[in-house]
């Protein structure tokens, strides 16, 4: 085909030809728009990795810090398994100071007919023994000329007040939970589950400072038991503490449970509280067992409230009107006061690592054992 009948072709047909320059414009408009998409694309990459590395950084740093705290805790505690030598230490009573025949006082020459023929005290510097036998026993006395190291009180006090503590918060959290997640209307929700959650903000130290003042002298009162500050005071504080850990976790577990179970109860005649007491509630099991465990874990560790509310004395009994001294209490009441590197020291740090092996092997067990194992088998996998 000659040039003239192209140009007459062009000619002929001007649309095509104005339509073909429209289309070479529009792929030069659509491949400049792919690079700037690209481009953004580069640089939405470049803030998602940064942002992904600095996500993975801080989660690295807090490991290492608990890891750390850990090493730390089991370092000082150590020492209590290696026997070390105490060396004598010998004090030389001074004598009577005088100035020509008269004495200071009656006072000073009574105390140097009492020394006359004991010119030396000699102190063997005993912190007591850290054997087996001294930390099973029942006597709590570090402070003494032959200090005791009995666990058992602690422990025995410990359990009292956490188990109290979960009889109360559990089923009153389960059942506001149950009632949040199946009865309450919609608009409660929003008030129900912030207000609840809106506890665990409180500081402890508020919590037994209020079981100090107001809610002893109340039970006292009504109860008429002996000790003011118990075990029993103690518990109840502690409730307060617990309930928001149990509802929250407690409440994520029912919301979960498949809403084809609640439909189908409802569908064969079942009420709504039988729905959810014989079906909702068992399928949310796991969840609301984890619940209590994190919720015993928590009161387990807790130093502030039971500092204030449970009276502070070591002594080895169930009831639980009596007072008693947690295992927490023990290291924040004694810790200021102790000697560095002093055996009783390492015992407290001994007792520190009981809490924290005993809370991780619960987070543990919530963790692994009851969200994988017993929801797989409520689900059938």
């Amino acid at each position: 085909m000659s040039p003239e009948q192209l140009d007459d072709r062009d000619v002929a047909n001007p649309v095509a030809t104005a339509a073909g320059q429209q289309r070479s414009s529009n792929n030069g408009d659509n491949h400049s728009g792919r690079l700037n998409k690209a481009e953004l694309k580069k640089r939405f990459r470049l803030g998602e990795f940064l942002a992904e590395k600095l996500v993975t950084s801080i989660a690295m740093v807090s490991l290492a810090a608990i890891v750390l705290i850990f090493l730390f805790v089991f370092r000082e505690a150590a020492p209590i398994f290696i026997q070390k030598e105490r060396p004598v230490h010998t004090v030389e009573v001074e004598e009577e100071e005088t100035y020509g025949e008269e004495f200071l006082g009656e006072g000073a020459q009574r105390l140097s007919e009492e020394s006359a023929g004991k010119p030396s005290v000699e102190s063997s510097g005993s912190e007591g023994e850290a054997s087996l036998s001294n930390l099973l026993s029942t006597t709590w006395q570090p402070v003494a000329t032959e200090p005791k190291y009995g666990l058992w009180p602690l422990i025995v006090g410990t359990l009292k007040v956490t188990v109290i503590a979960v009889l109360i918060a559990a089923p009153l959290a389960i059942l506001a939970a149950l009632f949040t997640s199946s009865f309450a209307p919609r608009w409660s929700r929003e008030y129900i589950k912030p207000a609840i959650e809106l506890l665990a903000g409180f500081p402890s130290v508020v919590i037994g400072f209020f079981a100090l003042v107001t809610l002893a002298t109340a039970m006292q009162s009504v109860f008429g038991y002996q000790y003011r500050l118990n075990a029993l005071l103690g518990g109840i504080a502690m409730s307060l503490a617990v309930i928001p850990i149990i509802y929250t976790v407690s409440e994520d577990a029912i919301t979960a449970v498949p809403r084809f179970m609640t439909e189908a109860s409802l569908a064969l005649g079942a009420t709504k509280w039988q729905t959810a007491l014989f079906v909702t509630l068992p399928a949310a099991t796991p969840g609301v067992f984890a619940a209590i465990l994190l919720g015993f874990g928590r009161a387990f560790g807790e130093t502030m409230i039971v500092l204030m509310a449970t009276g502070n004395a070591a002594l080895m009994s169930w009831s639980i009107l009596e007072p008693v001294r947690t295992m927490s209490a023990t290291i924040g009441a004694e810790m200021a006061e102790v000697v560095f590197g002093d055996t009783h020291y390492h015992i407290l740090f001994f007792i520190g690592a009981i809490l924290f092996i005993f809370t991780f092997a619960l987070n543990a067990i919530a963790e692994v054992f009851i969200r994988e194992r017993l929801l797989k088998r409520f689900k059938g996998v």
